[in-house]
């Protein structure tokens, strides 16, 4: 395994993280993601720390709060030691409330009226990240939480807000760090220069999608976070597993794919097809797997911190662990580059033609 510091910060993580959506596996979309339970979210964690990965990413809307419970079982029952890794989550998203088959009525309408009329049950206020990093907490059997992550964006909560309220997890010693996920590059930088102007502990990382099949991050958020020494964290960097290898333009892959019933993140599948080539003939070459070669790609982006993985099998977890050995060559990254490469758009086509004439100053 190899490590790096996690942004501008002293924490070291591995390159790899253990994402656990897949832990779970209760109701919604969560049933199309991941089933495992805990003996074999126990199995999971310990062979990704037996692997070196020190880093466990989760978050409280995962199966409804159970993949926290899973994950902080698992710890426990593995005898993870909780001063070596790092576990983060996040808030946001309104957390259901399971209730089973067996549940009475009464039971099963309480759980009806939470989903439908409680109003402060999600978003990034204070009241809610309050109230929230202690449930997070319970779920973990934790006593802090190393990175708490916003989970996306909320249209009714100033971001000053959310800041102020972060900070004090931090000050109270509730959380050691605090991130965001799935946040435009504007609200970003509005939210590192309120922290910076008011001494307000600020965001250290970024978990966004980024993938071969989506690069878009590269447009506005890489910058600044190159920038500002925010860490970069991809979520599936397989793209919900049409970079496995397993989608051809003559399969639907396989019944028991994710992307069979859950058809997410979106991907333009035509150039998809043409990225997977290329892969699968430099896959061919290495003599290893297409998969392997999607995160090896990921793990050669100097911007890139750490890269989440999930799986749903010990052996997709192996193979995925494989990835930090990989070794692309320059041909090789062009030619990944080449095929996946982003269309040009404004004002990046100005900015590259202008600092082109720029840089010719000093050759």
């Amino acid at each position: 395994m190899k490590y790096t510091t996690l942004g501008r910060t002293g924490l070291i993580v591995s390159k790899l993280c253990l994402g656990t959506m897949t832990f779970g596996g209760n109701g919604g979309i969560w049933k199309y993601i991941g089933k495992q339970q805990q003996d074999e979210a126990d199995e999971m964690v310990r062979t990704a720390f037996d692997a070196g990965i020190n880093f466990f990413d989760t978050a409280n809307v995962y199966s409804a709060g159970q993949s926290e419970k899973l994950l902080g079982q698992a710890i426990r029952n593995t005898g993870l030691p909780r001063d070596e890794i790092v576990v983060a989550t996040k808030v946001f998203g309104r957390v259901s409330t399971l209730v089973g088959e067996d549940a009475s009525a009464a039971e099963k309408a309480e759980a009806e009226r939470r989903e439908t009329e409680a109003r402060n049950i999600s978003g990034l206020s204070r009241k809610h990240i309050m109230d929230s990093v202690e449930k997070s907490l319970e779920r973990l059997q934790l006593d802090y939480i190393d990175l708490y992550q916003v989970h996306g964006t909320d249209p009714l909560t100033p971001i000053e807000e959310t800041v102020e309220a972060l900070d004090l997890l931090v000050r109270h010693n509730k959380v050691r760090y605090v991130g965001l996920c799935n946040m435009p590059a504007w609200l970003i930088m509005k939210a590192l220069a309120y922290a910076r102007e008011k001494g307000l502990h600020r965001f250290e990382s970024a978990q966004m999608y980024y993938s071969l099949a989506g690069r878009d991050l590269e447009r506005e958020v890489v910058p600044l976070a190159k920038d500002q020494d925010l860490a970069i964290l991809p979520w599936s960097p397989l793209a919900g597993g049409f970079l496995s290898g397993k989608f051809t333009r003559d399969s639907d892959g396989p019944n028991d794919a994710r992307r069979t019933v859950f058809d997410f993140p979106p991907v333009d599948k035509e150039k998809g097809f043409d990225i997977v080539d290329v892969m699968r003939e430099i896959a061919d070459a290495k003599s290893v797997s297409v998969p392997q070669v999607a995160l090896g790609w990921l793990l050669h982006q100097p911007h890139v911190t750490s890269v989440i993985v999930g799986a749903s099998k010990v052996s997709q977890l192996k193979d995925n662990l494989g990835a930090v050995d990989i070794e692309l060559s320059e041909d090789e990254l062009a030619r990944l580059n080449e095929v996946s490469a982003l269309k040009a758009e404004y004002p990046g086509w100005m900015l590259e033609r202008q600092q082109a004439d720029r840089l010719d100053q000093i050759d």
